[in-house]
């Protein structure tokens, strides 16, 4: 890549910055501007789905990787082992989403292990997933674009699905260490 085309994207004034976030008449999807008025619920479902398949893919790929006797694995006592790591994802995840948006926790009445197996953390992540999109397809336009309370912020429902995701994120970041501690060269996350 050349020097300029990388200082333009690491400071923002690519071609990602400039087209891809525009909505509604060349209104920029930032905080400030950005209201319920101006999101249509079908391309908001349509891109909370994608954004979310991307993160399952990438997800279920780094769990893979992982060999099944480094589940248990915690580079410190204090921190929680790869298997926790992701029941911590499932459990949160469902959580949040269930209180904030009133929708049915599928695990409030199911406590996981804190330690699981390899095959049953990959089975709980695709449940999941599964929650997620069925929540995005089934949450009326008006639960979509409604208000709930988050981190001491007020933000539309749907945003509290990016916040979900972003949790995942900061969470898979850590398990890629895990993986490099055992050995494991991470499969490389390219694209979007």
């Amino acid at each position: 890549m050349k020097r300029t085309r990388f200082l333009k994207n690491v400071l923002g004034f690519g071609l990602l910055s400039t087209f891809s976030c525009r909505i509604d008449k060349g209104r920029t999807n930032s905080d400030a501007n950005l209201t319920t008025e101006m999101v249509a619920p079908e391309l908001l479902r349509k891109e909370l789905i994608a954004a979310w398949h991307r993160s399952e893919t990438m997800t279920i790929t780094n769990v893979k990787q992982m060999p099944p006797e480094f589940f248990m694995y915690k580079y410190t006592d204090e921190a929680m082992t790869f298997s926790e790591q992701w029941r911590h994802c499932v459990v949160y995840t469902c959580g949040q989403l269930a209180g904030r948006a009133g929708i049915v926790n599928p695990y409030e009445n199911i406590k996981l292990p804190v330690q699981m197996p390899k095959t049953d953390v990959v089975k709980e992540l695709e449940n999941m997933y599964a929650f997620v999109r069925k929540s995005i397809k089934e949450l009326s336009d008006e639960k979509l674009l409604s208000d709930c309370d988050f981190a001491g912020e007020t933000i539309p429902v749907w945003r509290l699905f990016y916040a979900m995701e972003n949790h995942i994120i900061h969470h898979r970041g850590q398990c890629v260490v895990y993986l490099r501690l055992n050995g494991v060269v991470p499969k490389g996350y390219y694209g979007w």
